[in-house]
């Protein structure tokens, strides 16, 4: 299954929700190109970008898209911005405990939680790790 990703605005956090696998290749490379674009949008703005990627409907991660996802962080916070998880189902989430990211990621068990997380100040990564 391919990935598709909508994209909303909750209280000014982009929220991008993904459906189907990130894996190494057009997947994780179609994830990257939106980011981008999603960087070039917030050039102008003092602050970078708070994006939320829902990861709710997402069924698989290989290592390659978890190297995406890792250069997707690293891009929005060189941008000044910030890059949090949400909604992780077991399959996923045990691959980011396994790999231990989930000490890199702030990981919220919902979107709500995660929009409003940038209200309430960024907690230091891994700190909002979902049970």
């Amino acid at each position: 299954m391919a990935l598709s990703v909508q994209v909303h605005s909750q209280r000014q956090v982009t929220v991008l929700a993904c459906k189907g696998i990130i894996v190494f290749g057009e997947e994780s490379e179609s994830l990257r190109a939106l980011v981008k674009e999603q960087l070039r949008q917030h050039n102008s703005g003092i602050q970078g970008p708070s994006l939320v990627l829902d990861l709710s409907l997402v069924q698989y991660v290989d290592s390659g898209g978890l190297g995406a996802l890792v250069g997707l962080l690293t891009s929005v916070r060189a941008a000044g911005g910030n890059l949090k998880l949400a909604t992780l189902n077991e399959r996923v989430s045990r691959v980011f405990k396994t790999t231990h990211l989930h000490k890199v990621f702030e990981i919220y068990a919902t979107t709500a939680e995660a929009v409003n997380s940038f209200r309430a100040g960024s907690a230091a990564p891994g700190a909002a790790v979902q049970p």
